[in-house]
């Protein structure tokens, strides 16, 4: 019998098999969830369900879909490991417990690295694309520069039969970096009151005013989306807690039974 001291305390093959267990049913829970649209959560408006109106389905999905994978993971990690001789039932306990949490963390590992990419497209990569062709074709979104190649062009004098495209595309660049900066600058915010004034016939000051509203609010809707972007990660980090506490008991019932098996 090999000694204690010379053999490893975690065996490897079954944290590995545990872990590819909890990735696949993570993946396969995943896409139910999805095709039920329990999980289609978007920081968006009119992409998928709004990420502000998360709904209580989805979270309880998330947590269930943890304690499932997990569990079942955790489980096979302490029932597949090998059974320890001569070793104090806490240390057992301890090891198996450990395990679990080995299958676990190598799962979210693996998961993060290899799987994010179609986690991703289940959850939202397709209505993603779908809204970055809307955007594109409607020229709403606006290059890292080209916000300055449209300031060499800025005229005084801004005809009311300008092209409508060119104008939405012109305003949404400086909107988009304004955003960014979380101000409109006096500059930026005169000539789009200009460029309203001129497509719209109102005054310089019912102009800037319009001007104003509108920025307002789109600075509304980025700090809501910021803010349910981040209850909605406070979950996700609920579920995956919970998750790593049902893979390390479920090892503890499996390297049990496991230790229980009667030889024949």
């Amino acid at each position: 019998m090999k000694s204690e001291g010379y053999s490893s305390g975690v065996a490897w093959p079954a944290v590995v098999a545990g872990a590819f267990v909890i990735a696949a049913l993570s993946l396969i829970l995943l896409a139910l969830g999805t095709g039920l649209g329990l999980s289609s959560v978007s920081p968006w408006a009119g992409v998928g369900l709004s990420a502000s109106k998360i709904g209580t389905a989805a979270i309880v999905w998330m947590i269930v879909m943890q304690i499932l994978s997990s569990s079942m993971g955790g489980y096979l990690a302490g029932r597949l490991r090998t059974k320890w001789s001569h070793i104090h039932s806490d240390e057992v306990y301890f090891r198996d417990t450990a395990h679990g949490f080995l299958a676990w963390a190598v799962a979210l590992v693996a998961t993060a690295t290899f799987l994010t990419t179609a986690a991703t497209y289940m959850v939202g990569g397709a209505a993603s694309t779908a809204a970055g062709n809307a955007g594109n074709k409607a020229g709403l979104q606006a290059g890292p520069n080209e916000y300055f190649v449209d300031s060499l062009f800025r005229s005084e004098n801004v005809r009311a039969d300008s092209d409508p495209a060119s104008l939405n595309r012109e305003a949404a660049g400086i909107f988009a970096r304004s955003l960014v900066h979380e101000n409109l600058s006096p500059v930026d915010k005169n000539y789009l009151a200009q460029l309203v004034a001129a497509r719209t016939g109102l005054g310089q000051p019912e102009a800037q005013k319009r001007v104003s509203d509108a920025f307002a609010s789109a600075q509304q809707a980025v700090n809501t989306a910021r803010e349910a972007t981040s209850h909605a990660l406070l979950w996700i980090f609920l579920a995956v807690l919970i998750g790593a506490f049902c893979a390390s008991y479920a090892a503890t019932i499996g390297g049990r039974q496991r230790d229980h098996v009667v030889a024949v």
